[in-house]
Protein backbone atom coordinates (compact mmCIF):
# COMPACT_ATOMS: atom_id res chain seq x y z
CA UNK A 1 0.00 0.00 0.00
CA UNK A 2 1.21 3.28 -1.03
CA UNK A 3 1.11 6.16 1.91
CA UNK A 4 1.86 10.20 1.33
CA UNK A 5 2.16 11.75 4.62
CA UNK A 6 2.48 15.43 4.47
CA UNK A 7 3.96 18.02 6.49
CA UNK A 8 3.63 21.90 6.91
CA UNK A 9 1.02 24.62 6.40
CA UNK A 10 -0.60 26.54 8.69
CA UNK A 11 -1.33 30.53 9.19
CA UNK A 12 0.66 33.07 7.51
CA UNK A 13 0.52 36.90 7.35
CA UNK A 14 0.68 37.98 3.50
CA UNK A 15 4.42 38.23 1.92
CA UNK A 16 5.39 35.30 4.77
CA UNK A 17 6.57 31.97 3.31
CA UNK A 18 6.00 28.40 4.31
CA UNK A 19 7.19 25.19 3.27
CA UNK A 20 4.84 22.02 2.67
CA UNK A 21 7.13 18.61 2.52
CA UNK A 22 5.76 15.04 1.37
CA UNK A 23 6.99 11.78 1.79
CA UNK A 24 5.95 8.13 -0.16
CA UNK A 25 6.18 5.19 1.48
CA UNK A 26 4.87 1.68 0.23
CA UNK A 27 5.85 -1.05 -2.45
CA UNK A 28 6.41 0.43 -5.26
CA UNK A 29 9.31 0.50 -8.22
CA UNK A 30 9.51 4.48 -8.88
CA UNK A 31 7.23 7.21 -9.05
CA UNK A 32 7.04 9.46 -12.65
CA UNK A 33 5.36 12.65 -11.20
CA UNK A 34 4.94 14.18 -7.42
CA UNK A 35 3.35 17.67 -7.05
CA UNK A 36 1.25 19.55 -5.35
CA UNK A 37 -2.26 20.84 -6.05
CA UNK A 38 -4.76 22.89 -4.01
CA UNK A 39 -8.07 23.44 -3.64
CA UNK A 40 -10.42 26.62 -2.44
CA UNK A 41 -13.76 26.57 -0.92
CA UNK A 42 -16.05 26.78 -4.24
CA UNK A 43 -12.72 26.55 -6.38
CA UNK A 44 -11.55 22.93 -8.51
CA UNK A 45 -8.47 21.24 -7.28
CA UNK A 46 -5.76 22.92 -9.92
CA UNK A 47 -2.42 22.07 -10.18
CA UNK A 48 0.29 24.22 -8.44
CA UNK A 49 3.34 22.80 -9.25
CA UNK A 50 4.96 19.39 -10.14
CA UNK A 51 8.43 17.53 -10.72
CA UNK A 52 8.71 14.98 -12.66
CA UNK A 53 11.63 11.77 -12.47
CA UNK A 54 13.41 13.81 -15.53
CA UNK A 55 13.77 16.48 -13.67
CA UNK A 56 11.83 18.72 -15.52
CA UNK A 57 9.40 21.30 -13.59
CA UNK A 58 5.59 22.96 -13.87
CA UNK A 59 4.56 25.56 -12.38
CA UNK A 60 1.02 27.21 -12.42
CA UNK A 61 1.17 30.94 -14.08
CA UNK A 62 -0.43 31.92 -10.65
CA UNK A 63 2.77 31.05 -8.55
CA UNK A 64 5.78 31.40 -11.19
CA UNK A 65 8.61 32.75 -9.52
CA UNK A 66 6.95 32.96 -5.95
CA UNK A 67 7.09 28.85 -5.36
CA UNK A 68 9.97 26.42 -5.87
CA UNK A 69 9.05 23.09 -6.08
CA UNK A 70 11.93 20.31 -5.47
CA UNK A 71 11.70 16.28 -5.39
CA UNK A 72 14.35 13.57 -4.39
CA UNK A 73 13.66 10.61 -6.51
CA UNK A 74 16.01 8.40 -4.17
CA UNK A 75 13.96 9.41 -0.44
CA UNK A 76 11.04 9.92 -2.49
CA UNK A 77 10.26 13.40 -1.16
CA UNK A 78 8.96 16.65 -2.86
CA UNK A 79 8.98 20.23 -1.05
CA UNK A 80 7.23 23.28 -2.01
CA UNK A 81 8.82 26.16 -0.74
CA UNK A 82 6.17 29.38 -1.00
CA UNK A 83 7.44 32.34 -0.75
CA UNK A 84 5.71 35.97 -0.89
CA UNK A 85 2.40 34.20 0.00
CA UNK A 86 -0.45 36.22 -1.12
CA UNK A 87 -4.45 35.39 0.35
CA UNK A 88 -5.11 34.56 -2.63
CA UNK A 89 -2.80 31.28 -1.96
CA UNK A 90 -5.29 30.18 0.85
CA UNK A 91 -6.33 26.46 -0.09
CA UNK A 92 -6.55 23.13 0.36
CA UNK A 93 -2.79 21.64 -0.27
CA UNK A 94 -2.48 18.20 -1.27
CA UNK A 95 0.11 15.69 -2.34
CA UNK A 96 0.17 14.12 -5.51
CA UNK A 97 2.24 11.26 -6.73
CA UNK A 98 1.92 10.25 -10.45
CA UNK A 99 2.53 6.76 -12.34
CA UNK A 100 3.46 4.79 -8.74
CA UNK A 101 5.04 1.45 -10.77
CA UNK A 102 3.68 -1.78 -8.13
CA UNK A 103 6.60 -4.02 -7.20
CA UNK A 104 3.71 -6.84 -7.21
CA UNK A 105 2.34 -6.34 -10.97
CA UNK A 106 4.14 -3.59 -12.43
CA UNK A 107 0.87 -1.31 -12.83
CA UNK A 108 1.05 2.52 -12.57
CA UNK A 109 -1.52 4.47 -10.12
CA UNK A 110 -1.93 7.47 -8.64
CA UNK A 111 -1.92 8.50 -5.00
CA UNK A 112 -3.32 11.30 -2.80
CA UNK A 113 -2.44 12.88 0.47
CA UNK A 114 -5.34 13.91 2.95
CA UNK A 115 -3.98 17.38 2.54
CA UNK A 116 -2.69 20.34 4.76
CA UNK A 117 -4.44 24.47 4.64
CA UNK A 118 -2.95 26.92 4.13
CA UNK A 119 -4.42 29.77 5.33
CA UNK A 120 -2.62 33.51 4.10
CA UNK A 121 -3.85 36.16 6.32
CA UNK A 122 -3.43 39.71 8.31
Amino acid sequence: QVRLAESGGGLVQPGGSLRLSCAVSGYFFSIDTMGWYRQAPGNQRELVASTSSDGSKNYAKTVEGRFTISGDNTENTVTLQMNSLKPEDTAVYYCNAGGVRDRANGFRSDYWGQGTQVTVSS
